[in-house]
């Protein structure tokens, strides 16, 4: 079953778009938090980035980036937050790759925290030399 992101991709569902190309289709946010909140969603159906291929977490960034530009020029935010989230656990709620580029202003209600956790220089560093060793950090060189 596609999902809604699909949906509005192909045309069968109506969406206010902002920009699209082979890789990317961008769209405002039926839910707008703040005016200016767009998704940016990856036009195959990847469900989250890390099924996602090269060019298009590229491409998605690019566009990312060109909207936040724009959003900042024409809706004069505080702020910008961008946020990807992947799976349930991570806050995913439609299982399609996209990200907010999500207007903030002082004030506005929105909360996005997580209990902060100090596990030493030791650990960091640890978790750091695993990270280094995986052939995906491997392969950027």
């Amino acid at each position: 079953m596609p999902t809604i992101f699909e949906r509005l991709i192909s045309g069968e569902l109506p969406c206010a778009k902002v920009y699209e190309d082979a890789l990317v289709f961008a769209f405002m946010d039926a839910g707008q938090v703040n005016p200016g909140h767009v998704l940016v969603a990856s036009k195959l159906p990847y469900v989250t980035l890390m099924d996602a291929d090269a060019a298009t977490a590229m491409a998605m960034m690019r566009a990312a980036h060109a909207i936040a530009r724009a959003v900042q020029e024409e809706f004069q935010p505080d702020g910008m937050t961008i946020l990807q989230a992947n799976r349930e656990a991570g806050w995913q709620t439609v299982p399609h790759l996209h990200l907010h580029v999500l207007p903030r202003f002082a004030n506005d209600g929105v909360e996005l925290g997580w209990p902060r956790k100090e596990p030493g220089l030791e650990a960091l560093q640890s978790y750091a030399a695993r990270l280094m060793l995986n052939q995906e950090i491997r392969s950027l060189a």
